[in-house]
């Protein structure tokens, strides 16, 4: 049995961009919390710039609450289109999305690292401009990634905002052809991301639904094909003692923690890169809303019935082109 393999180290300048394209990623989004804390603790002691950046980070504290600060050179970026070819990752469009309303772009499902949603609707890697004029995207997020400091800068710049209430309508309310994509399961979702699993996090995912109907924002049921492969997963089923403590910890801390593993950047069997495996995000056709200020109980419920039987059509239609047994469905928790 071969515990590791080796990858070549003649590999092309075209792949080793690739790669680093995925190793920049992951330092922005593993390593850079944690290093951000300590390099700010660092120059409290050390220098006087970081009590400059905390009047700023006071100061400018509701920026994600406001639709961030994209900067479209960084969001158009050829690194991206080199971190979407790694995989490769592409944008499937099902259908046109008008730019004359307000969409709320539903995701699924989270994965590790929701590398498809963001690629689609915070970078230009897979062509989101092109397939859809008119439409500026915006990806809510927890609000605990904006506590850390200077990261919380770069983040801002991909449009990257809040996934508080306020902030999403903050957002839609601001004009026509505006898109927030929202990754529905959430952190705990990233516990059912194992090759081979369709479960989604979404019966009780009805505050999306609210908003919809008060501002007026139609629906789009967006999946991502192969996002769940592109990890390993400690095995956690659940009622599992792990799964237990996973789920827990969630809760508490509002970060999921699944145990994963990928390639490494010299062997193919075990590393923190994730697996070349394709992902396709494929975007369905919009779910018209009216608007409604105060939406009763029932209107929530109906919509969202609605929004479950269209992603599971979704899902239906592009599953068998993916290599997805005809018998498989998702399944809603």
């Amino acid at each position: 049995m071969v515990l590791v393999e080796f990858a070549l180290l003649n590999i092309s300048v075209e792949r080793g961009l690739k790669t680093f394209a995925v190793l920049y990623y992951l330092f922005f989004f593993l390593i850079a919390p944690p290093f951000s804390i300590f390099l700010a603790i660092y120059l409290l002691f050390t220098s006087w710039i970081v009590v400059l950046y905390a009047v700023w980070f006071v100061y400018d504290y509701r920026t994600p609450e406001r639709c961030s600060r994209p900067l479209f050179l960084c969001r158009n970026s050829s690194l991206w289109t080199y971190f979407a070819d790694y995989f490769p990752m592409k944008l499937i469009k099902t259908c046109e999305i008008p730019s004359e309303n307000c969409y709320i772009f539903g995701c699924h499902p989270h994965g590790v690292m929701s590398m498809g949603t963001f690629t689609t609707f915070c970078t230009n890697g897979t062509g989101f401009n092109e397939k859809f004029p008119g439409i500026t995207a915006y990806l809510a997020t927890l609000e605990g990634q904006f506590w850390f400091p200077f990261r919380r800068e770069y983040i801002l710049t991909y449009g990257i905002i809040s996934c508080k209430k306020k902030s999403i309508k903050y957002a839609l309310e601001m004009g026509k052809g505006v898109g927030v994509a929202v990754v529905l399961g959430g952190a705990l979702e990233a516990l059912d991301a194992h090759r081979d699993c369709y479960d989604l996090i979404l019966l009780k995912r009805k505050g999306f639904i609210k908003l919809a109907l008060e501002t007026g924002a139609h629906l789009v049921p967006v999946y991502n094909f192969g996002e769940n492969d592109i990890f390993n997963q400690v095995s956690n089923e659940r009622g599992s003692f792990l799964r237990s403590f996973q789920e827990k910890l969630s809760q508490y801390t509002g970060f999921s923690s699944p145990i994963f593993s990928g390639c490494g950047i010299f062997n193919y069997k075990f590393g923190i890169l994730p697996f070349r495996k394709a992902i396709h995000t494929v975007v369905g056709r919009p779910i018209a809303v009216e608007r409604k200020i105060n939406p009763t109980s029932q209107e929530i419920d109906e919509l969202h019935e609605i929004y479950c039987t269209e992603l599971q059509t979704l899902f239906d239609s592009h599953k068998t082109k993916h290599g997805i047994d005809e018998n498989i469905h998702l399944k809603f928790y």
